[in-house]
């Protein structure tokens, strides 16, 4: 059947129930849609709930499609005057729950990560399922588009969807989706329903060619998804008056920056202004304007400020003031806001459709922000500490990108260091500064390290100038003689850059692919931040990968040999876990050795794995 009435048109006339949604009020109707369920090779599912927390929110209705064009809405928690009688929670388990946990292995959905511990909570198990409509788009081009529903039906079926908020309002107005009216709901949500089952028979058509593509969504993107949403359900402990007590004593030390920052003034002015800032440090101090906005005002951005802050006072206090905020709001403050009241923990929600690379990132809270370099950051790791009788494992990939740089580019220097576990940066250095590798000085390893990293992103001699704060001319000397010694590196590179211009992609290990359209772009800039992009995707994205699958491999082996043992947050390349203190050590010793077995590469793979009383002790 054609899509109903483009949304286009006047919204009063999609509010009456479209001809093709049903909204099932007996038990008729649902034994007719356990029988479709039966009957049908695939099957789209969705929840409508009372809040996006999904420890706590309550299910309101289920959606159902086997058929596009058509479907139906099961409510069951819906509440506002003169609401008609809905099925019982009990009904639905028995007779749809059952039909929808008999056909776990067909069911599609978008974003399943969600549905998933709803309907356990509300006692029907997904503990399979056919495919996930977010996960394929992303994993087909994750730059594209971004993968939410209504995006994806704009992007892949040219569909306008009716959105959340057209349903349930905005802002002050907004109202539960447990008080929508049910007929307005019932369309809503099997327009979910059958938008979700569209998009996979499109998605799954344009993946039939593309079995690497595949195979990552059925062996990495799906399992990760039961992974996902277990980690978060564990949850992480974190000690408020520790958190509050360090709040205290960065508005503090924020009132004491700030004090400063006007006497330098001669006078107050709000520091978190640019505006106000741009004033104080060019119309008022003269300061050298280094960089304009492209609206043509002097920059206040951290970049600017920092060189500025090399030779003048007030940047250097703005940007520590800067950095205090930042943690004080962004954690010590709002830790404590987020911790669920009934399960006296924090559950910081996985991203697995948003980084270009395959990387995860989390929020509520972002996880991956936590500066670790600074004495702050790790006290505000302090604060994330384990139930009484249990402590904390960490686990941590050691070096990973520059083993899988070694892994594909076969350096032969680069190789031999890691085959023979020597620190890769001071042999670097080593072969840099034409030196003995016992005689390097720990500048000179700083500046090995600068280009290890740089060179996976890309950097140029300009990019090492201004990191070593060195001249021009030295930087270039290094790179040179830096891709004299490590031909093999530069060899990677250049192909890498050659290849991608002519496949328009690159790819990790695991077959992941990213997409670069600019990487023959006329303009100069965009092309080197694609040429950028096809050096690191394959190695960033390759240790995002060899992560994911050891999170599955290690989850695997908990739940079915060390129940005790919980997964609670993943870091980048780090593993954090919560054990009992009597098994601890077995368990740090498998979580290891379960790492390094992850992947095959021509190097071994090294995991650093610590115990302690806390996040910060264990890392």
């Amino acid at each position: 059947p054609p899509p109903r009435k483009s949304t286009h048109e006047d919204k009063s006339e999609t509010t009456s129930l479209n001809s093709n949604y049903k909204a099932i009020f007996d038990e008729k109707g649902l034994k007719e849609w356990a029988k479709l369920l039966d009957e049908s090779t695939h099957f789209a599912i969705d929840t409508e709930t009372n809040s996006l927390d999904t420890i706590t929110a309550e299910l309101v209705g289920i959606s159902l499609a086997v058929e596009e064009g058509s479907g139906c809405y099961i409510p069951i928690g819906h509440a506002y005057e003169n609401c008609p009688q809905q099925l019982s929670l009990k009904q639905v388990q028995t007779i749809i729950g059952k039909a929808i946990e008999r056909n776990a292995a067909k069911a599609v959905g978008q974003n399943l990560k969600f549905d998933i511990p709803i309907l356990k909570r509300h006692g029907i198990s997904l503990d399979k399922f056919l495919a996930d409509t977010m996960l394929m788009s992303y994993v087909l081009n994750s730059t594209a588009t971004r993968h939410g529903m209504d995006r994806l039906a704009e992007f892949y079926l040219d569909y306008k969807t009716t959105k959340y908020s057209d349903v349930t309002g905005t802002a002050s107005k907004q109202i539960s989706f447990a008080a929508v009216n049910i007929e307005v709901a019932s369309n809503y949500a099997a327009e979910d329903a059958d938008i979700t089952l569209r998009l996979f028979n499109k998605l799954n058509s344009l993946l039939k060619d593309k079995p690497g593509q595949s195979k990552l969504l059925k062996n990495i993107e799906y399992p990760l998804v039961h992974v996902l949403a277990t980690v978060e359900a564990n949850g992480a402990k974190v000690d408020k008056t520790k958190l509050s007590n360090h709040s205290k004593e960065l508005a503090d030390k924020i009132e004491i920056l700030s004090k400063q920052a006007y006497d330098i003034a001669g006078g107050e002015f709000n520091l978190d202004s640019p505006k106000q800032l741009l004033e104080v440090l060019y119309e008022k101090l003269k300061l050298p304007i280094l960089k304009k906005t492209p609206k043509g005002q002097p920059s206040t951005n951290e970049e600017t400020l920092k060189r500025l802050s090399e030779e003048y006072e007030l940047p250097r206090i703005i940007l520590e003031y800067r950095g205090l905020a930042k943690l004080k709001s962004t954690y010590t403050d709002s830790l404590i806001k987020i911790e669920n009241p009934q399960t006296k923990r924090i559950h910081t929600s996985y991203q697995q459709a948003v980084t270009s690379t395959g990387r995860l990132s989390s929020t509520e809270p972002n996880l991956q922000n936590i500066p670790i370099k600074t004495a702050e950051g790790r006290r505000i790791r302090e604060a994330f500490i384990p139930e009484k009788g249990n402590i904390m494992i960490s686990a941590d990939y050691s070096q990973i990108e520059l083993r899988i740089m070694a892994h594909l580019s076969k350096d032969k220097n680069l190789t031999h260091a890691f085959n023979n576990n020597l620190d890769v940066h001071s042999s670097t250095a080593a072969e840099v500064f034409d030196t003995d590798i016992e005689a390097i000085t720990p500048e000179q390893r700083r500046s090995a390290k600068a280009i290890n990293f740089g060179l996976m992103y890309g950097m140029s001699a300009f990019g090492l100038t201004r990191q070593l704060d060195i001249p021009r001319a030295e930087a270039q000397q290094y790179l040179d003689t830096y891709f004299e010694r490590y031909t093999g590196v530069k060899k990677y590179i250049e192909n890498t850059k050659l290849k991608a211009k002519e496949d328009l992609f690159v790819e990790t290990i695991m077959g992941r692919r990213l997409y670069l359209n600019e990487i023959n772009a006329a303009n100069g800039l965009r092309r080197q931040a694609a040429e950028r992009a096809a050096i690191n995707a394959p190695l960033q994205g390759s240790a995002a990968d060899i992560i994911k699958k050891a999170m599955i491999d290690i989850d695997k082996y908990l739940s079915a040999e060390m129940k005790e043992v919980k997964m609670i947050m993943q870091v980048h390349d780090e593993l954090i876990f919560e054990a009992p203190e009597e098994i601890a050590e077995e368990a740090l010793r498998l979580v290891k050795k379960m790492m390094e077995e992850t992947a095959k590469l021509d190097i071994p793979l090294i995991a650093d794995a610590q115990i302690g009383a806390n996040w910060n002790e264990a890392h």
